[in-house]
Order: structure tokens, then C-alpha cells, then sequence
């Protein structure tokens, strides 16, 4: 069985950090959306995403092919539902479709807002869906422990220095390499998960449910409120509370990240702060790509979102729900407005458009400091983000 992971009206809601990938690479718990399906069903999958996205994150199809979408949060029960398909069946919930098996399947005219021609059976349970930014952090605890459940299961931690403060050590667990001492992890309040190669540095002090993922860094001193994920080659300091670091990002200084999705690519620069609740306590709304306007999220707590290759100096100050787009660059004194376009340069004092090919500068060094080359594919995907979001640099 060939499986591909589909996005839909969803990949608009999640923008912008999905101008930069599909639904499916979201990270939400300790995997991405496309790991925790990879493990549910035992093979690997593909993705089927914008065509800009497709030259990193091709499509693979078969002669009998299960879609699933990849806004999905996998669940034993929903596993059962998409194993027990029927060729050219779909299971929906509320009209919107969850999963599909077809055969001859072409991608160009396959209508995912339509169910026509394939037989309808209804989804017995709710299922849960990550449809918009907020949602990653907010969801961010349950799918810890979930995740931690999944890839624990059966396995033995590796030991922990006998000069770390543990308190419910048996709720964390630790993959080989990691090295740590003289630090504090509470993991009363929920599972710890201590990636491959990852650090924690003296003094720094955790409360679960927490998640530091493989070759990431938590640096002297840092103060850690779960649930909190810190993704795969970064390094986080401060204090952070409830907020997940896709990866590759840095966040190593001072200052305050609370509520809050980070993408991959990013600098936090010291003493920088987010607020993640108003002064009068009002529900938060946060810019909406699809709808062009700030939507209410339902919060009262809500802070930062910020796409790919964004940066920020020090001292910066967001208000509360601020969305910033994929490669900007936010300096100087004053609180920048709440929704910073795409290739941005600049702060409260204005912004001007950041050139390609200084934007591309920037990402080939800090790429390059981990060993990873700014390729054509990177290249292209960011050209695509430059011409998608002029209209909001105007």
C-alpha cells in the first residue's frame, strides 16, 4: 500500500509556516505530523503539496494509493478506520475528507473538496486536526505525551548524571549521546524526552511536558515551562513557556518566549520578549493569510508566530499574537505592528523589502553553520515565498 499525506485548505490557514512546507512537516509534540504517521502505519509516505513545495517534497504513487490528510493528528482509532479502506472509498467527517484509496490515481484533476465518484463512509470519531498556527502550541502538550508513548514503548533510557535533580525520573527518558549536569527536570507535571546528542547545560531548570529533540542545546540557566518543544539542531535559552522551535533555530539568550511557534532558520536575538497575554485580558486575534484580516483565535494567551529564515536583534519587542512571514528582518526600538510581510527589513520605524539576493546571502552562512547546503531546491522554494507575498510589502 502506497500512502500520501494531502494538504488542503488547512496548508492556506497554517501560512506562514507553510510557505516553506507542506502541512505534514509541521512539528507538533517531539515528531512532525509526517513521523508520527510513518510510525502509526510502518512506511514511509509521501507528500502531495503545492508544486513549488513538490521539488523537496516529491510525490510518490502507486497503482493503489490510501490519501490521508495531512492535517491529521494519527490516533490508534483513526489508524483502524484508514487500514479498513475500501478501493475508491473515503471517510469524511462534517463533508471534509480525512482519508481516500483510489487507483489511478492523477494528482492534477483529484478534487479534495469533492467526493464525487468515490463511495462516502463517515468517520465514527472526531478527529483532531492541526488547522491553525495557535493549534501547535496549544495542542502541543497531549501529543508529548503521545509521542513519547510511541517512540518509548518497549525501549530502556539511557542514564541520566547522578548529578542532575530529577523528580519523577521514571516519566523521562533519555536517547544515547545526551550529555547534562547539574540541572533541574520536574516531570511530575509530564513526560521528558531527551533527544540523540542533545544538552542541557548547568543550571538550566525543566518542568514537562518537554521535548528536546536530537543535537539541540538548552543552555545555562534556562528556565523551561512545558509543554515545551525544542526541534531538532537548536538552542534555547531564557525563559520559554508553552511554545515549540521547529528546528535548526536559535533562541539562546534572555528574554521571553511564551505561547509561540518558531520556525526553522530563526535567531531570537537577546533580551527579546513576546507577549502572549493583552493588558485587558481580551481574546488574541492573529492575522489569517485566506481571509486577509486578524480572526479571533479563542485565546487569551497567544504570542509570536514566525515563519522560515526570520531574525530578529536584540532587544526586540513583540506585541501579543504578532505573525511574522518567512525571511524578515526586525531591529531597532518601538513594537513592530502585529503582522510583518514576508522579506521584510526593518521595525517600528517602517520596513523596506529585504532584496533576494542579500536574503539568500544570510541563509547560505547560517545553513552552512550546520552543515547544511542552501541549495537550488531551498532557492527556488524562497523565490516562489518572494513572489507570493508581494502584495504584502506594498
Amino acid at each position: 500500500m502506497n500512502y500520501i499525506l494531502f494538504d488542503d485548505h488547512s496548508w492556506e490557514q497554517l501560512l506562514p509556516l507553510t510557505f516553506t512546507r507542506p502541512v505534514s512537516y509541521i512539528r507538533v509534540g517531539i515528531l512532525t505530523i509526517h513521523e508520527k504517521w510513518e510510525k502509526y502505519l510502518g512506511s514511509e509516505v509521501s507528500s502531495l503539496t503545492k508544486d513549488y513545495l513538490s521539488v523537496k517534497y516529491p510525490k510518490i504513487i502507486d497503482k493503489d494509493n490510501i490519501l490521508i490528510n495531512a492535517c491529521l493528528l494519527p490516533s490508534p482509532e483513526l489508524l483502524k478506520e484508514i487500514k479498513a479502506i475500501n478501493l475508491n472509498e473515503a471517510i469524511v467527517f462534517s463533508g471534509r475528507i480525512l482519508a481516500a484509496r483510489v487507483d489511478n490515481f492523477k494528482a492534477e484533476s483529484f478534487d479534495f473538496k469533492s467526493i464525487t465518484g468515490l463511495k462516502v463512509k463517515e468517520a465514527s470519531t472526531a478527529p483532531l486536526t492541526i488547522d491553525f498556527p495557535w493549534q501547535i502550541f496549544q495542542f502541543n502538550g497531549d501529543e508529548i505525551k503521545n509521542d513519547f508513548a510511541l517512540i518509548t514503548e518497549g525501549r530502556k533510557s539511557a542514564l541520566l548524571s547522578t548529578t542532575m535533580n530529577l523528580l519523577n525520573p521514571e516519566n523521562i527518558f533519555v536517547e544515547e549521546g545526551f550529555k547534562g549536569e547539574f540541572a533541574t527536570i520536574n516531570a511530575s507535571s509530564g513526560p521528558v524526552y531527551l533527544g540523540k546528542d542533545s544538552e542541557i547545560m548547568e543550571g538550566a531548570i525543566v518542568r514537562g511536558p518537554f521535548a528536546l529533540c536530537e543535537h539541540s542545546t538548552l543552555k545555562m540557566g534556562a528556565k523551561i515551562y512545558g509543554p515545551t518543544t525544542i526541534g531538532p539542531g537548536s538552542k534555547a535559552g531564557g525563559e520559554i513557556n508553552n511554545s515549540v522551535i521547529f528546528g535548526n533555530s536559535n533562541k539562546g539568550h534572555d528574554g521571553f518566549l511564551g505561547n509561540s511557534v518558531i520556525g526553522e532558520w530563526c535567531n531570537i536575538g537577546a533580551d527579546s520578549n513576546n507577549s502572549n497575554l493583552k493588558n485587558n485580558y481580551a481574546i488574541v486575534k492573529l492575522w489569517s493569510y485566506p481571509e486577509e484580516r486578524f480572526i479571533d483565535t479563542g485565546l487569551q494567551f497567544c504570542g509570536l508566530i514566525m515563519g522560515d529564515h526570520s531574525k530578529c536583534g536584540i532587544n526586540t519587542m513583540f506585541n501579543t499574537g504578532t505573525v511574522v512571514g518567512v525571511n524578515a528582518n526586525i531591529f531597532g526600538d518601538g513594537f513592530p505592528r502585529n503582522f510583518i510581510p514576508s522579506f521584510s527589513w526593518g521595525g517600528s520605524a517602517g520596513f523596506i523589502t529585504f532584496a533576494i539576493p542579500k536574503a539568500f546571502e544570510v541563509a547560505e552562512k547560517v545553513m552552512a553553520r550546520r552543515n547544511i547546503v542552501f541549495d537550488e531546491k531551498e532557492q527556488s522554494i524562497l523565490r516562489a515565498v518572494f513572489e507570493l507575498t508581494e502584495k504584502y510589502r506594498r
